[in-house]
């Protein structure tokens, strides 16, 4: 059977092993495994594979290759395998059509195999090599580095073992390494690395001043004990976990009980936690702790991220949202654990590294059961006790609601006893929505009021409705609306207004006859008042008119209402009710019959039960609830799970169970649980591997971070990344190295702070050597300290900081910079003023997603709807604007100005000595001084505070 050439496309050409090429020259028999099935991987399966199908072709598996009848065992010249890759009657080979064709040696394997049966293990699937195998460099166990001699290095270079390993690539380059950065320099680098904030002026004095050999050991040390440090590389840590304070995606809503968890990162980074504990408390801490808040908390990594929340109803978009939602928990937790993009297996096996899409649906497999939401978080005790105040006044109100009930029910009963009663009493049509219409004899208003007495959705309320369009026409043979704003009516009614999403409700009615905005009651009456008093005798009123905007179900419709005219303001006559008509659903219903039948003694009673209630629900409220935080809940989803064909929800392939990364089983231990292995057993199990003393990964993926942060780029610059795609290592024996001292301290990063900071190569200077950069631009050997603006949060601290402004208050919900407007979707407006509230360190800040803060996001603030391993530096005119120009700093260049007139008196030049030494941590030159004091005296001394923050020596570190 001869298919199509249609069913064909092009062929990666892959070199193959030379071992596959020695045995197809004799006639041994051809072993599938070792000789067939890397020549389709390396040269068929990366187009024809069971997900990519092209031609709608795979040679994954027989049922795809001999069951199609593409190979025909033994027979050569019947299976179309070869007549592709070799051609006939002068027409060349179809296969591959961009690559190399096939060797003589690799088609005479591929004849042999056919010849002898076309023989395929059973079970044995072919997938596409990978360009990292398990050989792949990060992949390796973690090598025992002794740090090499360097016996040409001063004796300063040879102690540390840290600059031993950076000489050792210097002199290899035939570079050397700067000389020793001053005191003052020194301090500053080192107090924004640990905290995130300048050092003051006495510090700086008192460190320059002391020349004791253990000064600078001190220094690190006081800054790694301070608050502050766990302020700042927490702020690190949550980059990459992509900490977002909002939903994401179109909703993007806000949610505002999620900080505990950030608190939890600056607490266990302050504590110096262990980082393998801190990493198992993010995958599993509910489970390590359950009914431990402080533990707990940490599990809320899983849903710190974006969520779609939209609720789509049709079910194969919903499959396709969740396996989304789950596809983001397994990107971020293998970025930040593993550096390994596990996420690009989702929908075929990876392209580049040893991971295969098993693997990835191994993971699926393990989060299956976490979905994003909020609940009760609490110790047991605090449960207990909370149950126990509860438990007799939920039974108090239980009876008292029994009692209530029993009358009014008796009432309803006598109500439905009268039926035919009723029919005539209500003999009207109820309210539409759409438009509804009072008719009654003329009479002069000027004012007409409409009176809610009760609402669709809750018929007791008389606020929260909605109008969209409100008519009053007059009595005439050529009738008019009246009521429209171009005749000069004008409408007054409380309405929602705060926190409305701009545009969608209008803060008064609009009565222009287009039906477009929406009117949101927060009060009882709508008045409308008209240009001059008019005859009128129809009132038209409509709640959800066509061709209005979308309903949502945000807003509830009028139910029962009174009609009132004016002519005065004073006196109220009413001209029409809804008492007439029928109710527009049963519980409107039971309102009326309530109110028609209860007797006085019903009234007495109920009114006595309902005081009695009220007391009770008064106490009920009084009882401190439970915490409630933005932790996720948690389901069984025990499978069976499948790999997606595709990424594609609706095309299941074999069956997946819980388990490892295959890529690392030569150097972790593997495990694989059964699918009904319960959800909390998957994740705790996966927490305990990538945590495993024979894990590489995790020790190395941190040392790198930890370099990253205090040389401005990792030893691997892709942080993230330590696969092909990844960069590779500048310094792959120190990067050892120094995951190995990461776990001889126990995972604990304070130790290694002080191994790296206490190196030559990091109190080195930024000095710049033109001919040292033609050899290494970029610095990555370390022949200097590589300078590096500040970050975004670090340059609205600084400038709290100097001004005097900043509020150390630690931990709690977070400030916001941005008016948040809500309606179905959300809206993040930045904010033009700051006032004190504000004034925290930034790391606080609400940080919601797609949501501008101006200066911060000037200064590239990333968008935490991703891992931001590594912060953006750009230099554009919208961060100089920002800073000259925002109210922000205008107001900061005052409080700067009042901390200098306070802190220096009225003396020009000392002013300016005290605005360098807040600002640089230096004294200014003579000419410094000299043009800072003619600016002050021309424009004053705000003016040159201005200017001063506006300074790039501000924000950049050397």
């Amino acid at each position: 059977m001869k298919l199509p050439p249609i069913f064909f496309t092009t062929l990666i050409a892959l070199p193959l092993l030379p071992s596959l090429l020695t045995a197809a020259k004799n006639e041994s028999p051809v072993d599938f495994q070792q000789q067939i099935a890397p020549l389709l991987s390396q040269r068929c399966v990366s187009c024809h594979s069971p997900n990519i199908k092209k031609g709608e072709l795979s040679l994954a598996t027989p049922d795809d290759m001999l069951d199609s009848g593409f190979v025909l065992p033994g027979d050569v010249d019947g299976s179309y395998l070869l007549e592709v890759i070799v051609g006939h009657d002068e027409k060349p080979a179809a296969m591959p059509k961009d690559g190399e064709p096939l060797t003589e040696a690799e088609v005479a394997l591929l004849k042999r195999w056919v010849e002898q049966g076309a023989a395929w293990p059973e079970g044995l699937v072919i997938r596409e090599a990978s360009k990292a195998d398990k050989s792949w460099w990060s992949l390796q166990p973690i090598a025992q580095v002794d740090p090499p001699e360097v016996a040409d290095a001063p004796d300063a270079w040879r102690k540390n073992p840290i600059d031993r390993f950076v000489w050792a690539k210097l002199a290899a380059a035939n570079l050397k390494p700067n000389s020793h950065a001053d005191r003052r320099t020194l301090i500053r680098r080192a107090t924004f690395d640990l905290t995130g904030l300048p050092p003051t002026p006495a510090e700086v004095d008192a460190f320059v001043a002391d020349d004791s050999p253990d000064a600078y050991p001190q220094l690190i040390d006081r800054l790694l004990a301070s608050p502050r440090y766990g302020e700042r590389w927490g702020r690190h840590w949550l980059d990459v976990i992509r900490f977002g304070e909002s939903r994401g995606f179109e909703r993007n809503q806000i949610i505002t009980n999620l900080w505990p968890f950030r608190d939890y990162v600056i607490r266990s980074i302050n504590e110096d936690k262990p980082f393998d504990q801190f990493i198992r408390e993010h995958l599993a801490g509910d489970v390590i702790a359950p009914n431990t808040p402080n533990v707990e908390i940490g599990a809320a990594f899983l849903v710190a991220g974006p969520y779609d929340d939209v609720g789509n109803q049709d079910p194969v978009q919903a499959a396709q949202i969740r396996a989304n939602t789950i596809d983001e928990m397994i990107r971020a937790s293998s970025e930040a654990f593993l550096g390994l993009t596990v996420g690009c297996a989702r929908c075929h096996d990876h392209k580049f590294d040893a991971i295969s899409q098993k693997d990835y649906y191994g993971l699926y497999a393990t989060f299956a059961g976490v979905k994003h939401g909020e609940r009760a978080v609490a110790t047991e005790s605090e449960r207990n006790e909370r149950a126990a105040r509860l438990k007799d006044l939920q039974t108090q109100q239980a009876e008292l609601t029994r009692q209530r009930d029993d009358i009014e029910n008796f009432s309803i009963a006598r109500g439905e006893a009268k039926t035919e009663h009723y029919q005539q009493l209500w003999s009207r049509p109820a309210i539409s929505r759409q438009s509804t219409e009072e008719r009654f004899p003329p009479i002069t208003a000027k004012m007409v009021r409409l009176v809610v007495e009760g609402q669709e959705k809750n018929p007791n309320a008389n606020s929260g409705y909605r109008i969209d369009e409100f008519e009053i026409w007059t009595a005439e043979e050529k009738s008019q609306n009246v009521a429209l704003s171009s005749t000069g009516a004008t409408a007054d009614g409380k309405s929602r207004q705060a926190g409305d999403f701009d545009g969608a409700y209008s803060p008064t009615l609009t009565i222009d006859g287009k039906f477009g905005a929406r009117w949101l009651a927060s009060g009882p009456e709508l008045t409308i008042t008209l240009s001059e008093p008019q005859s009128i005798d129809r009132i038209l009123f409509s709640s959800d008119r066509p061709g209005a905007a979308a309903d949502h179900g945000v807003a509830n419709f009028v139910s029962e209402y009174r009609i009132l005219v004016s002519t005065d303001g004073d006196a109220w006559t009413e001209v029409a009710n809804s008492h007439d008509r029928q109710p527009v659903n049963e519980a409107h219903r039971r309102k009326r019959l309530l109110a028609a039948e209860l007797t006085d003694d019903d009234h007495a009673q109920r009114a006595e039960l309902g005081k009695q209630l009220a007391e009770v629900n008064k106490a009920i409220s009084q009882v401190p609830p439970l915490p409630v935080w933005w932790v996720g809940s948690r389901i069984a989803a025990n499978g069976p799970f499948h790999l997606f064909l595709g990424g594609s929800p609706e095309r299941k392939g074999e069956t997946v169970t819980p388990g490892s990364l295959s890529g690392l089983s030569e150097t972790a231990p593997s495990y694989e649980l059964p699918a009904e292995a319960a959800e909390s057993e998957r994740r705790l199990k996966l927490a305990d591997w990538i945590v495993d003393s024979q894990n590489p990964l995790p020790q190395r993926v941190l040392a790198n971070r930890i370099w990253q942060h205090h040389f401005g780029t990792g030893i691997v610059a892709t942080p993230n990344d330590f696969g092909y795609m990844g960069s590779e290592p500048s310094h792959p024996e120190l990067l050892d190295w120094l995951a190995q001292q990461l776990a001889d301290n126990g995972w604990k990063l304070k130790p290694l702070h002080r191994q790296i900071m206490l190196s030559q190569a990091y109190q080195q200077s930024s000095k710049h050597r033109a001919a040292a950069a033609k050899v290494d631009g970029d610095a990555r050997l370390l022949w200097r300290y590589p300078p590096r603006r500040l970050s975004a949060e670090e340059v609205r601290d600084v400038v709290l900081q100097i001004s005097g402004q900043m509020n150390l208050k630690m931990g709690g919900p977070g400030f916001r910079l941005y008016q948040y407007l809500q309606d179905n979707v959300a809206t993040y407006v930045p904010l033009d003023e700051h006032d004190a509230s504000t004034y925290r360190r930034a790391v606080y800040h609400h940080n919601a997603r797609a949501a501008r803060t101006d200066l911060m996001t000037e200064f590239d603030s990333p968008d935490c709807a991703f891992s931001a391993p590594r912060r953006d530096e750009t230099t554009t005119p919208l961060q100089a604007l920002t800073m000259l120009n925002h109210d922000f700093t205008l107001d900061m260049a005052q409080f700067l100005a009042e901390r200098l007139q306070k802190e220096a008196g009225d003396d020009p030049q000392a002013q300016v000595e005290r605005a360098y030494a807040l600002c640089y941590g230096r004294q200014p030159t003579e000419a410094e001084t000299k043009a800072c004091v003619a600016l002050s005296a021309e424009h004053g001394l705000p003016a040159l505070c201005r200017v001063l923050l506006n300074t790039s020596e501000l924000i950049y570190l050397h």
